[in-house]
């Protein structure tokens, strides 16, 4: 389970993304391009799944982070409307893994819950993940030290909510991409 977020981090201004060139790595990957933005409810996630999946085509790995109720799934719902896929996206934690496939001509949605799965990329072999990449968008949740090596070009997305007993909605959502394919892009999703 991921340590909690600190608050502090969270942009000033609410929905306006902070969006900048990044240096440093994460598994031999540079991060080319970070973003936050600042969400306020279930439907302001599922919009930004929305906006996000017309940045995404085949062969993109995005990597879901986020505690227990963040969000990952809500954005994912809003990723396959956005790409046009077929199926309600549900959380695949018993399955593993769901394939959405299009109803036209864009990518696959693979969906993946690698929470209850303990070791790397050599455990999640069995779910051909990396036969799936070339062809369809792979979203991970708890993808975090398991699926990185599958491709240098990647987008991590980090949900930060607020933690303790409270129903607040508030969710600081940080896009940082990785490889070249990520050099260029425009994630601030205005």
């Amino acid at each position: 389970m991921e340590a909690p977020h600190n608050p502090a981090d969270a942009p000033e201004a609410p929905g306006l993304p902070d969006t900048a060139p990044q240096s440093g790595s994460q598994n031999g990957s540079r991060p080319a391009r970070e973003a936050r933005i600042a969400v306020d409810s279930a439907a302001r996630m599922t919009e930004l799944g929305r906006r996000l999946a017309v940045r995404l085509r085949p062969g993109d790995l995005v990597m879901l982070t986020g505690e227990l109720g963040a969000g990952k799934t809500t954005l994912t719902r809003g990723l396959g409307e956005g790409l046009g896929v077929r199926g309600a996206v549900t959380s695949p934690t018993f399955v593993i893994a769901r394939v959405h496939p299009p109803l036209g001509d864009g990518p696959a949605l693979v969906h993946v819950d690698a929470y209850r799965l303990g070791g790397g990329l050599d455990e999640m072999e069995d779910l051909d993940l990396d036969v799936s990449l070339p062809d369809s968008v792979v979203v991970v949740e708890w993808g975090d030290g398991k699926v990185e090596d599958l491709s240098e070009d990647r987008l991590h997305v980090v949900i930060h909510r607020v933690v303790g007993d409270t129903d607040d909605d508030r969710r600081t959502v940080t896009l940082t991409g990785y490889g070249a394919r990520w050099a260029d892009a425009d994630l601030a999703l205005e």
